[in-house]
């Protein structure tokens, strides 16, 4: 891990744990399985009540070979699991000015929001899926439950 990716880590943890005044019992971590799409890759959310929802902290390491735009994921909220997606998201969490990057070589730490309060996400059936840009061929690579 180079020096920029150690002090992004750090910020995001910093900012998590010891700038937040949310209570630790209500941040939780999603852990992310890699789909058929994106094998033996791994990825992880941390999840955390906002003013204006939910936001989502993603660490996210490698992307299929040939993306055309790296560091280009999207996430959404779908309803089901992740073996048996809703026909369509619940939330696109891409709009906004919470969709930026920050991409290094090996590891790409990104935040997204979700105008959704965090205990509904806990308990109505939610998946977190992360995606690859559409350009790239906007398959699904990660997916873990929020329950």
């Amino acid at each position: 891990m180079n020096i920029v990716s150690a002090l992004a880590m750090v910020a995001v943890v910093g900012w998590i744990s010891g700038c937040s005044t949310v209570p630790e019992s209500q941040i939780s971590n999603v852990n992310l399985d890699a789909t058929r799409f994106n094998p033996g890759q791994i990825a992880q959310a941390t999840m955390m009540p906002s003013d204006k929802g939910t936001d989502f902290w993603f660490a996210v390491s490698g992307e299929p070979v040939g993306n055309t735009l790296p560091g280009r994921l999207t996430a959404y909220i779908y309803s089901g699991s992740c073996a048996s997606l809703g026909a369509k998201p619940a939330y696109d969490l891409n709009h906004g000015p919470n969709a930026r990057f920050y991409s290094q070589a090996s590891l790409q730490y990104f935040w997204k929001s979700a105008p959704v309060p965090v205990d509904t996400l806990r308990k109505g059936g939610y998946v977190l899926v992360v995606r690859e840009s559409p350009a790239s061929g906007d398959q699904n690579l990660f997916c873990g439950s929020l329950s």
